[in-house]
């Protein structure tokens, strides 16, 4: 796999019962599915079995893959306390199985994530996965059974769209230049 890609993303549906990992290679300007999957966790009680779970297999897909990057998707927030101190937790452990490699994480919300995926910030998981399917040439026999996968993959394509975009000029690109641009900003 050495040398095969100009750049690897791992995507992270983060989730206390399963989370979906998706994996895609970059190479030029054309993105390509390496594998996406699921890691199951509701066959554990222990809440902290589920986290150390997630940290141990997070770090054997970095281990295997190397991704040079992670996108995950930042929990969305529910009205259940409980279940998204759980879900933080995950997403948490999961980003420190990154940190601790050095990979770069960046956070999207799961409407960016449906937007750049479908154009619609409001998309259902089903159409997420049938644009990914079309988008990435992914055989129907590929396609998981679990959407936590595709929503990974997604979370992926994303980071891989917008870290294509193009910095404008009129972007600042420190304090300094900004503070230069907009005085009558500062105060």
């Amino acid at each position: 796999m050495e040398g095969e890609w100009d750049k690897i993303i791992i995507g992270i549906d983060p989730g206390t019962n399963v989370m979906g990992y998706g994996l895609l290679g970059v190479k030029g300007k054309n993105p390509s599915l390496i594998a996406m999957g699921v890691i199951r966790l509701n066959r554990m009680d222990d809440h902290y079995l589920r986290l150390r779970h997630i940290y141990e297999r997070v770090t054997g897909l970095i281990t295997s893959y190397l991704p040079d990057e992670m996108a995950i998707e930042a929990p969305f927030f529910g009205v259940n306390v409980q279940s998204m101190l759980k879900l933080g937790r995950a997403q948490g452990v999961a980003m420190a199985a990154a940190l601790n490699r050095d990979i770069p994480i960046t956070e999207y919300e799961p409407r960016k994530i449906k937007m750049a995926i479908t154009g619609n910030g409001a998309a259902s998981k089903e159409q997420v996965a049938a644009m990914l399917q079309r988008t990435l040439k992914i055989d129907k026999e590929q396609m998981p059974d679990f959407l936590d996968a595709t929503d990974a993959l997604a979370a992926a394509l994303c980071h891989f769209y917008e870290s294509a975009k193009p910095i404008t000029s009129s972007t600042p690109k420190s304090w300094k230049s900004f503070i230069q641009k907009h005085p009558d900003r500062v105060k």
